[in-house]
């Protein structure tokens, strides 16, 4: 288009553009300044982008927590199935959704919602009952989402030191409570240390907390957890004020169609669904959810999978001198002492294809993440680290 007008029409072009973003950057003062500062999440390298920079055939990407068996069989089958209609909308309430979820966890539909990822019930949660004057509390070093989604809301968001062994201080946590805090976050098991609070301490946690302070329980690693005793079960007991929140994208594999739950008081369900976007999750999420809660026999070899290869992994990390920390979740963390070593490790593994996850976004310039695959991944990535100890750390 440009080729074929006259020279000083293209000059005006030229011109009217350059005023036309001139204008915009202008109005950038329109943009609050929480907006401005904030840093957006940043997902993690793809397998596709490894290849073509480093020439390689082969990469395991070892960095997202995402479920290496692949799908569900049964989910898989229900999506082709639903392709055929997606011309026309689907289920604005997901209620053939919830009403699956509220049988399982033995509730009532109305204590239930469903979205595009724990995230956007998470963004819901906010929008629904934070005020200007109000507060948010939470950890440092976890779930990196919950920080985006404070930040956007410009209220103040307290973060609170970690125990020893990267735990969450949850007596700290109450300690930091005040007249204006209205939310509190917690990830048991915690992303992306692993760590678990336990039953009895969350229950003399919940002892402090006022019942007009609302818990976001975020327990999207619940699957792998559940087999420990400790471990504090949140549908086995109830909080009014806790709204628990739970995932399809790990253990049921379905992280690319972006379905979260969550279960809560019916009056927290009812007032969230007023601001939840309709249609949401999409049809296609909602066949393949659905089908996905038939198929346990998928998630227990999920399960197992994931336990052999944190045997695997944190035998091969002891041999090595690496230091790891106890894990609940689908993945471990090293600590590797300084932000240098954590990206020369990261960089040799990336190279020789193995993609992980520096953790400086999340507080932790010193530690590695690394989701546990399949028995090849993990045992190429545990030869690579081999080879990196024996020709860098050890020099």
């Amino acid at each position: 288009m440009l080729r074929s007008m006259p020279r000083i029409n293209l000059l005006f072009f030229i011109l009217s553009q350059r005023n036309l973003f001139n204008h915009s950057a202008k109005n950038m003062s329109l943009v609050p300044h929480h907006i401005q500062t904030l840093e957006p999440y940043k997902a993690g390298r793809s397998i596709d982008d490894i290849k073509q920079l480093y020439g390689l055939k082969e990469v395991y990407k070892l960095a997202s927590n995402e479920n290496p068996l692949g799908i569900s069989p049964l989910a898989h089958a229900a999506i082709a199935q639903a392709i055929s209609g997606v011309n026309v909308y689907g289920d604005p309430l997901a209620l053939k959704l919830r009403a699956k979820l509220a049988e399982r966890f033995n509730l009532k539909i109305d204590n239930v919602i469903v979205g595009a990822g724990s995230e956007s019930i998470i963004g819901n949660i906010l929008r629904t009952f934070i005020c200007d004057t109000d507060e948010l509390i939470t950890s440092e070093s976890t779930f990196i989402g919950f920080y985006v989604l404070a930040q956007a809301s410009g209220l103040p968001l307290k973060k609170i030191n970690m125990l020893d062994g990267y735990r969450f201080n949850l007596q700290g946590i109450a300690d930091a409570i005040t007249p204006r805090t209205k939310v509190i976050y917690l990830c048991n098991p915690n992303n992306p240390t692993g760590a678990i609070f336990t039953r009895d301490e969350f229950d003399a946690f919940m002892a402090r907390v006022p019942e007009r302070v609302i818990i976001i329980l975020d327990e999207a690693y619940f699957e792998y957890a559940s087999s420990d005793l400790t471990y504090p079960d949140s549908m086995s007991y109830r909080y009014d004020n806790v709204i628990t929140l739970r995932t399809f994208s790990k253990s049921f594999g379905l992280a690319g169609l972006r379905v979260g739950y969550g279960f809560a008081h019916h009056k927290f369900i009812e007032n969230l669904l007023k601001v939840k976007l309709p249609f949401e999750p999409n049809s296609l999420a909602q066949a393949g959810a659905l089908a996905a809660l038939d198929d346990m026999e998928f998630v227990q070899r999920t399960i197992e999978n994931n336990r052999a290869g944190y045997t695997f992994f944190t035998e091969a990390f002891t041999e090595l001198g690496l230091r790891w920390y106890p894990s609940w979740a689908n993945f471990v963390m090293l600590d590797l002492e300084t932000e240098a070593r954590v990206n020369e490790t990261f960089e040799f593994l990336l190279q020789r294809g193995v993609i992980t996850r520096p953790l400086k976004a999340f507080g932790l310039p010193q530690c590695l993440r690394i989701s546990i695959g399949l028995p090849k991944e993990n045992e190429a990535c545990v030869e690579l680290l081999e080879k990196f100890v024996g020709e860098k750390l050890h020099v």
